[in-house]
């Protein structure tokens, strides 16, 4: 089992960047694949960007493309997702999640055993 607690959200204009970051404890990282998905109010949780055991992989939500970059540090047990040029309409919890399947990386957050509490990110225009 793994615990996920995610950090560096905050409150940024438009145009701006924040990075994230999500601590693994307990088991090692490196035996999960890793993800972000987010949740803005009123609308359902979406993925972001997902990356494999050792990064080989990586996956990134269409809206996101070019913008922001999913990364880790297994010795460091952390994944990272360096967002730049924020939108108002990227303003949401941000979650970290972890899946035992640690080659393949996947959009459904139903693949994903284990989930952060969130940190809140906020763009404003």
């Amino acid at each position: 089992q793994v615990q996920l607690v995610e950090s560096g959200g905050g409150l940024v204009q438009a145009g701006g960047s924040l990075r994230l970051s999500c601590a693994a404890s307990g088991r090692t990282m490196s035996s999960y694949a890793m993800g972000w998905f987010r949740q803005a109010p009123g609308k359902e949780r979406e993925f972001v960007s997902g990356i494999s055991w050792i990064g080989v992989s990586t996956v990134q939500a269409d809206s996101v493309k070019g913008r922001f970059t999913i990364s880790r540090d297994n010795a460091k047990n952390t994944v990272y997702l360096q967002m730049n040029s924020l939108k108002p309409e990227d303003t949401a919890v941000y979650y970290c999640a972890a899946k035992q399947q640690n080659w393949i990386v996947s959009r459904r957050q139903e693949d994903y055993e284990y989930w952060g509490q969130g940190t809140q990110v906020t763009v404003s225009s």
